[in-house]
């Protein structure tokens, strides 16, 4: 956009404003009648108000025509866009498309370039990113270590957790059956749980391999509760979270043992 009138920043009635210098506009309408008769007849005939749509001030510089310093009026661009309207010629067209123009790229949102302050606070939330981000791959490396260590297809959850520093095997299946993870198949509470996997972790999280069991009381269905690898890793990350039942005398340290074998 071409630059046809300079547009500065003043102070009208405590309100920082785009303003021009209305000796410029006049000078590039090329009117006869001279500036100070021409600006005093245009605030009279069209009530433009002084601090509101403009200010004056006296120039400090000589006066190049003799006599009193020279005052200046500085308008509003809606007083100038209302000055070009009135003066029904295509310089006073041209010079409201300008200030139109002008208006529409001051409201218009602007990419302002970050300071010497903002530059440093995302340099320093760069590197703890960085630094997060590889605690957090560190961590994945050390469970997917650990879940290579520990599990063992075929193993029950139990046997899992039994390689678990301070789990209380004895409460597994337990916690499992409170997580909607088991049931207990067996109605009758005088017998020992016949557990059976949920519908919901079935082939998922865990699954069941039926057989029978013989006692002194007889025969029975039962199925083995096998703990499969995405069952593992929620496993080890409840134990991590110290999510899992555990041991009273539990040292508070999280470590573990590799199981060395699947009994």
């Amino acid at each position: 956009m071409q630059n046809l009138i300079n547009i500065e920043t003043k102070n009208i009635n405590d309100e920082l404003i785009q303003t021009l210098n209305a000796r410029d506009l006049h000078a590039f309408f090329d009117i006869g009648k001279d500036f100070t008769t021409w600006i005093k007849d245009r605030i009279k005939q069209y009530g433009f108000a002084e601090n509101i749509d403009f200010i004056v001030f006296t120039n400090s510089g000589e006066n190049p025509f003799g006599g009193r310093p020279a005052k200046e009026y500085h308008i509003s661009l809606d007083m100038a866009k209302e000055l070009s309207m009135v003066e029904r010629n295509e310089k006073g067209k041209q010079a409201r498309q300008y200030f139109i123009e002008c208006e529409r790229r001051i409201l218009q949102p602007q990419t302002l370039l970050p300071t010497t302050k903002e530059l440093a606070l995302m340099v320093v939330r760069a590197e703890e990113d960085k630094e997060k981000l590889l605690l957090e791959n560190k961590n994945l490396t050390t469970e997917i270590d650990s879940l290579k260590n520990l599990f063992q297809v075929g193993m029950s959850p139990v046997q899992f957790c039994k390689q678990l520093n301070g789990v209380n095997i004895n409460q597994v299946n337990l916690f499992l059956e409170s997580r909607h993870f088991l049931y207990d198949a067996e109605k009758d509470i005088s017998k020992a749980h016949v557990w059976r996997v949920h519908s919901y972790a079935r082939d998922k999280y865990l699954t069941e391999s039926p057989f029978i069991m013989t006692n002194d009381y007889g025969q029975r269905q039962c199925y083995k509760i096998i703990l499969l690898k995405k069952g593992a890793t929620w496993l080890y990350n409840q134990y991590l979270k110290s999510k899992l039942p555990m041991k009273k005398d539990w040292n508070g340290e999280f470590t573990h043992d590799k199981y060395s074998q699947v009994a």
